[in-house]
């Protein structure tokens, strides 16, 4: 009895021991399994963490850099099309070109009217008329030669020499307005050609318009930018010219005023020595 009893439990004892054995067989073959499971889904993770942050990053809007102001008209004059922005570009350049000419003419002809009349005064309190001529003929400007001309006919009189310094002065003021009617001309023509860059850029547009039969933005776009682009330049180019005429006018005058307010103390000069 005892051994059967015996047997039994080695027999169960045996059977537990092989059923242990083969659950933890089966535990060690799982293991390696279950690990590169883990890592996997760690690796896809970070995979799809990555793929997230490429994506946002190539969402998020780059920030342009500002474009200078030259960069920003040069593009735009090269939009508005060679054909209605090579006239206004060249309207420019020569009204710049004549502003620049008269303004260093002017200033030139700008002279110190109170130390000339100084100056011939005491040469010719020193060495008469003919003195003080001398100092007119070296002294610069347009008052200098009104009172080379008015001086060189004081032997005709007092009339006369009134003659000879309003005549002249009209030769110089006319010299002195020199090529302004050019760059009024060009204060003009620059608009004007940019408004009949606008009617041909509209007239482009109803014309593209009137070929595909229908109206939508792609369409009318590029003639449209063409006709604001043309009288954009072209009011510009007006405005600047316009500023340096009226800077150059503005000369004319103060040396105009200088002028006979000068003549006038010459002849005042003249008339005392001529008492004399």
């Amino acid at each position: 009895m005892k051994k059967r009893i015996a047997k039994i439990f080695f027999i169960i004892a045996f059977f537990a021991f092989e059923s242990m054995a083969i659950i933890s067989a089966q535990n060690i073959a799982k293991a390696p399994n279950n690990v590169p499971e883990k890592t996997n889904s760690v690796l896809s993770k970070e995979m799809q963490q990555d793929e997230q942050q490429t994506y946002e990053q190539m969402e998020t809007p780059i920030e342009e850099q500002p474009m200078s102001l030259h960069k920003i008209l040069k593009q735009k004059f090269i939009e508005g099309g060679p054909a209605w922005m090579a006239p206004i570009a060249l309207c420019l350049i020569i009204g710049l070109a004549l502003c620049i000419e008269r303004i260093i003419y002017l200033n030139l002809a700008s002279t110190n009217s109170k130390k000339l009349l100084q100056d011939i005064d005491e040469a010719w309190s020193k060495g008469g008329v003919e003195a003080a001529m001398e100092v007119c003929r070296k002294t610069k400007g347009p008052v200098a030669s009104i009172f080379y001309q008015a001086l060189s006919r004081y032997d005709e009189g007092i009339e006369v020499v009134e003659k000879a310094v309003a005549s002249y002065g009209g030769v110089q003021l006319g010299l002195m307005e020199t090529n302004l009617t050019w760059i009024s001309l060009f204060i003009a023509l620059s608009p004007g050609l940019g408004f009949l860059g606008t009617v041909v850029g509209m007239i482009q547009a109803f014309d593209r318009i009137q070929q595909v039969g229908d109206i939508s933005a792609t369409i009318v776009a590029s003639g449209i930018k063409v006709a604001l682009l043309t009288t954009v330049f072209g009011l510009i180019v007006a405005m600047v010219l316009q500023v340096f005429y009226n800077y150059i006018l503005t000369m004319v005058e103060n040396i105009t005023n200088d002028m006979e307010d000068a003549s006038i103390s010459l002849l005042d000069i003249i008339v005392k020595h001529s008492k004399n």
